[in-house]
């Protein structure tokens, strides 16, 4: 079979996914940019310790996507119980209520209920079903599957010929930590926490380090690499294709999938702009597009775990572990604006982390170069200035050019460390 003339048609053009794990971050997902959002209920996600959303913030999620043309596609991915059939049948009629766009599962069982209770909600085939061939894309389709994500584990060339002759839509991830498992299904989790990863539980054991004990000599631990902290041997990097998108479009790839339903709303607004901004740079001029090295440094200022290409171009040195645990932290997220300028120039915030008047921050808003800018003043609920905002606080700031309601404004930092919980 040829080009499916439909389905890899590139005036189509492709489709910015991105992650929504509570109301506050569907709200940042649309407003730098996303297309699609994916987001769960309370039960039966893969992702059940992000927050989620309950029945009256999936309804209100729905009313807020439509108003802004954004597509919703809600996650039912785990692999269910018998015990919990009738709950899931409850669950599939109370989103027959919500009409999301799609719903994504990934296995037979919720996905056949899926096409007899709600047979007009159109159904996508989660990472987790694990496609990796044409054969199984065109068994999804016959069932009446109308995506299907691309398994992690694939070339590029590999996406492409599924693309090509399979005849149904194949969704792909473009950038997002990484999973050691195949296609994500690990068992350590629940050997190691009693917390199943294919129940939406994972503790991330893979990010643990790692030292060895011999059996007759109980108490003393040798490290598996030379490593003071200990070994990272399943610690993968994270994914980031911003340099490839075009290899990504002309492959016929109808969604670009970020990761990250636990990330914060510094990462999901940084990676969102980013790849809304390259998208868009290729469509409107595609003969003449060229990467631009500041969206490498724009993603470099977010918290990631060293970039990677992954699977995409089968070169083992890009799957090679994190073994040292590397952790970049990027900036100091410091603030989130929450609403438009008063008559003064003064926007108020939500205070992530202290900062100080006098201090030199970025602001960071959609459709636009993340910018340089300086706190004039702090002023608390009764309008007195102060020197410093707490973490916590809302307060009023005054920069040089007043930022945008849900714009976010952060601070470079320098030093590396283990985690920023912020960033």
């Amino acid at each position: 079979m040829g080009k499916n003339p439909i389905l890899y048609d590139k005036a189509r053009k492709i489709e910015l996914l991105a992650p929504a794990g509570t109301p506050e971050k569907l709200e940042i997902a649309v407003h730098y940019g996303a297309d699609a959002v994916y987001l769960a209920g309370k039960d039966f996600s893969l992702r059940n310790l992000s927050g989620n959303f309950s029945h009256e913030e999936m309804l209100a999620a729905r009313r807020f996507t439509r108003d802004c043309g954004v597509r919703m596609y809600v996650t039912v991915n785990i692999y269910s119980r018998n015990h919990e059939a009738d709950a899931i049948t409850g669950y599939l009629d109370f989103l027959k209520t919500v009409e999301p766009d799609a719903i994504i599962v990934a296995e037979p069982a919720i996905f056949t209920q899926a096409r007899r209770q709600t047979p007009d909600i159109p159904v996508h085939i989660s990472t987790q079903a694990n496609t990796t061939n044409t054969g199984t894309a065109r068994f999804w389709r016959d069932l009446g599957a109308s995506r299907v994500n691309a398994a992690r584990e694939l070339s590029l060339e590999e996406i492409r010929e599924i693309v090509q002759d399979s005849g149904i839509d194949v969704e792909a991830f473009v950038h997002g930590a990484m999973c050691m498992a195949v296609s994500g299904r690990c068992l350590m989790s629940g050997f190691m926490a009693g917390r199943e990863s294919n129940r939406g539980l994972c503790c991330q054991p893979c990010r643990f380090h790692y030292t060895v004990m011999e059996e007759t000599r109980p108490g003393q631990y040798f490290p598996i690499a030379q490593d003071q902290r200990g070994a990272y041997i399943f610690n993968s990097r994270d994914l980031c294709m911003i340099e490839h998108l075009p290899a990504m479009i002309d492959a016929g790839i109808a969604s670009l999938k970020i990761e990250g339903r636990m990330k914060s709303i510094h990462y999901l607004a940084g990676v969102v702009k980013v790849y809304r901004e390259a998208i868009d740079c290729w469509y409107n001029d595609p003969d003449h597009y060229q990467f631009q090295p500041r969206w490498l440094t724009e993603l470099s200022a977010i918290s990631h775990r060293g970039y990677c290409t992954g699977f995409y171009f089968s070169d083992a040195a890009q799957t090679a572990a994190n073994s040292e645990n590397l952790i970049v932290p990027g900036h100091r997220f410091v603030a989130k604006v929450l609403q438009d300028a008063d008559a003064a120039g003064g926007v108020r915030v939500g205070v992530k982390n202290k900062i100080h008047a006098g201090e030199t921050v970025d602001v960071l808003s959609p459709g636009v170069s993340t910018r340089p800018d300086r706190i004039i003043k702090i002023t608390d609920e009764t309008g007195l200035s102060q020197t410093l905002a707490q973490p916590g606080t809302t307060v009023t700031l005054y920069l040089e050019t007043p930022p945008k309601c849900l714009d976010l404004i952060r601070m470079p930092t320098d030093a590396l460390k283990p985690k920023d919980s912020a960033s």
